[in-house]
């Protein structure tokens, strides 16, 4: 691209269109769907498809072999996903505190999961004759983590029958939030962190639920390695996230001789169809797609004991629970014991009310004790948050050597960067762009359907025109564009994506206009959930995660990115531009990209080399290395590709594109703000 091009286009500054001029294309109906809902549908319909395939994997299990090829299938593939375990390092425990209550013990516990990840955790002692079996409690998403009140009657309940329970701190809950300013006040918490967190995570293959399941992990070591506690008589509870978390754990670890998970298990299904997908550590990648639901976290340990625990009015919904258990039960059932998998139902709305605590403990006493018979609550003091504190200031990274989640991922990512520098050096570069089509799962455009185009309504301009387009690139999506064309053109064609809509540089005398009264044709879009077709979303993350957050999780889930479904629209556009009013031979296309857009667009071009002529990325994302080392990342979810910087990062991909085809202006760090470019950043110069 000629340089004087490159300034009138990157120098202008959007202006508003004129009241007069409407440049929205869709209608308000898509067969059923309004424009903001088009995505939200075309994710539930894969869904419900992935699921149908799912749901005729599970009715092949008839025998015990079938089960156990099963659980070998799914423990493999979840694990992989959670990027493996680390090393099991020194525990490096110690009891910092403790006091007789009423009929039982209290111990303030510290432990490193991993080294200089300070765990807080009270522990629970009966007054029994040892060894008893113990049961871990992680905690729902609270602010307060171990000291709500909630997860302190839990434990006081199984310790006041015969056992001892754990109840520990969650990152970026209790006294274990992970970024904090200089007076200890939280800069993300429960949830929040958990999300936050899990943008980075999945850059390096990771998931924030690998930090939680490791952390429990560690915590069993530690009940394990208590003299008192028998090593081998292990339970675990807890509602909502902590749910969660017993959910994963009595999957993954074969410790676990006795579960309850409540307030969480319903199925995929009624999932996605009501609330959605949830944080950071209840999306795991390519869930859906796999085919593990609900109902295998239960499979995956069957035949041991469990007790799905659900509330009538839970927003987890309760037909979905109902036939998690029915599947789970069944399962059991075939390998012939039936009578070890039970399903409570309580008129109860999302909590962990009494009827579940003396559920769970019933539970427990049953299948760790041996013995089956009726338990009460009785109504007991609970602790302030401070009388629970195992740290002298309330937070663990006040300790010396305290380390987040974050440096571990940064670590990973330190570790990774040499071999992805091997990598490009020592591959051709084909057969590294087949790495990054096999880990975005970007199909080449020759397999893209031909897209169906149509003209809704033309508009004069003065000296031009704008026709208004609807792209169709594949059933369910309809992609809103305007096409600028001068009565006279060249043969040089832009494709102008901005993320924040394509009306932005189309107003008179903008951006847009400069080029087409150089004669020529600009194809403006909205790749699917950007201007027209943006997600009505949820705004739960402030500044950190994008409002449409539900539905790029679901993508997620199906192992769809945003960027790869970006990067293919981008592509089958740019094959529409070369042919629209193209002369005896097609138009060479240039590739405009600004904000969000800028990593798909790269993609794009990298993966289609000889789509487009040029590239211009005016304010991209530097790289995703960045996004890992700046924990207060804004709005990066969307363009996260799971694993990608265990083979690439965005400076490898403009390394791959021919010399002089790529500007870069502009470009901006994790956190929104205008970056230099160095040759030590690997981004080329234009």
């Amino acid at each position: 691209m000629c340089r004087s091009l490159c300034a009138v286009l990157l120098a202008c500054l959007a202006a508003p269109t004129t009241a007069a001029e409407d440049l929205a294309v869709l209608p308000k109906d898509l067969e059923g769907a309004a424009p903001r809902a088009m995505v939200h549908r075309y994710l539930l319909d894969l869904s419900d498809k992935a699921l149908d395939r799912r749901a005729a994997e599970y009715e092949k299990l008839k025998t015990p072999e079938d089960v156990a090829r099963y659980q070998q299938r799914l423990r493999e593939f979840f694990v992989a996903k959670l990027g493996g375990f680390p090393e099991r390092t020194p525990l490096n425990a110690r009891v910092v505190g403790g006091q007789q209550r009423d009929g039982y013990r209290i111990e303030k516990v510290i432990f490193e999961s991993q080294p200089g990840m300070f765990v807080t955790a009270i522990l629970y002692l009966p007054e029994a004759k040892p060894p008893y079996p113990a049961v871990l409690v992680p905690c729902g998403h609270s602010l307060n983590g171990k000291a709500r009140d909630l997860y302190q009657r839990a434990p006081i309940l199984i310790a006041k029958n015969g056992m001892a329970a754990m109840c520990y701190d969650p990152i970026d809950q209790g006294e274990r939030f992970q970024l904090i300013d200089a007076d200890g006040k939280p800069l993300a918490t429960s949830t929040k962190g958990h999300m936050m967190l899990a943008v980075g995570s999945m850059l390096v293959g990771r998931n924030t639920a690998t930090f939680r399941i490791w952390d429990g992990m560690r915590a069993i070591d530690y009940l394990q390695s208590r003299e008192e506690i028998d090593p081998k008589r292990i339970g675990c509870t807890g509602i909502s996230g902590g749910g969660t978390l017993t959910a994963y754990l009595m999957a993954l670890d074969e410790r676990v001789a006795a579960a309850a998970p409540g307030c969480y298990l319903t199925d995929m299904r009624r999932l996605v169809h009501t609330l959605g997908p949830q944080d950071g550590e209840q999306n795991i990648h390519a869930q859906i797609a796999f085919g593990m639901d609900h109902a295998d976290y239960v499979i995956l340990r069957a035949p041991k004991p469990t007790l799905i625990m659900t509330a009538t009015r839970d927003y987890f919904d309760i037909t979905g629970a109902w036939a998690t258990f029915r599947e789970a039960k069944r399962v059991y059932g075939r390998l012939g014991f039936p009578e070890r998998v039970d399903f409570i139902e309580t008129d109860t709305e999302h909590g962990f009310p009494p009827e579940m605590r003396v559920a769970a403990t019933r539970w427990m006493r049953r299948w760790l004790l041996g013995v089956d018979d009726a338990v009460g609550e009785v109504e007991s003091p609970v602790a302030t948050d401070e009388e629970l504190w195992c740290t002298p200031r309330g937070q663990v990274m006040f300790l010396d050597g305290a380390r987040t989640a974050y440096d571990v991922n940064v670590d990973l990512e330190k570790k990774l960067a040499p071999a992805r520098k091997k990598f490009w050096q020592e591959t051709p570069v084909a057969k590294g762009l087949a790495e990054v089509r096999r880990i975005t799962g970007i199909r080449k455009l020759a397999d893209l359907p031909e897209p169906k185009w149509e003209k809704t309504a033309t508009l004069p301009r003065d000296g031009y025109r704008i026709d208004k387009l609807i792209v169709r690139p594949e059933p369910g999506i309809w992609l809103p564009a305007l096409a600028f064309v001068p009565p006279e053109h060249d043969d040089n064609a832009y494709l102008y994506l901005n993320a924040e809509g394509k009306h932005l540089d189309a107003a008179p005398g903008g951006a847009i206009e400069k080029l087409v009264r150089t004669g020529h044709i600009v194809l403006a879009v909205d790749l699917r959930g950007q201007g027209e077709t943006i997600t009505d979303g949820k705004d739960n993350y402030g500044p950190y995660i994008e409002p449409g957050w539900l539905d790029v999780c679901l993508a997620y889930l199906l192992d769809r990115s945003y960027l790869a479904m970006w990067a293919e629209d981008a592509m089958v556009s740019g094959r529409l531009l070369a042919g629209f009013e193209a002369g005896a031979k097609p138009n060479r296309v240039h590739l405009v990209s600004i904000g969000a857009t800028g990593p798909a667009a790269l993609h794009a071009a990298a993966m289609e080399p000889g789509l487009f002529a040029s590239v211009t990325l005016r304010k991209c994302l530097r790289s995703w290395s960045d996004v890992v080392h700046r924990p207060l990342a804004r709005h990066q979810l969307a363009n996260a590709v799971h694993g990608a910087l265990v083979v690439y990062d965005l400076p490898d991909l403009v390394a791959t594109l021919p010399a002089g085809t790529v500007t870069i202006e502009e470009p901006v760090d994790a956190e929104g703000k205008p970056v230099a470019m160095t040759d030590s950043d690997g981004v080329a110069r234009p």
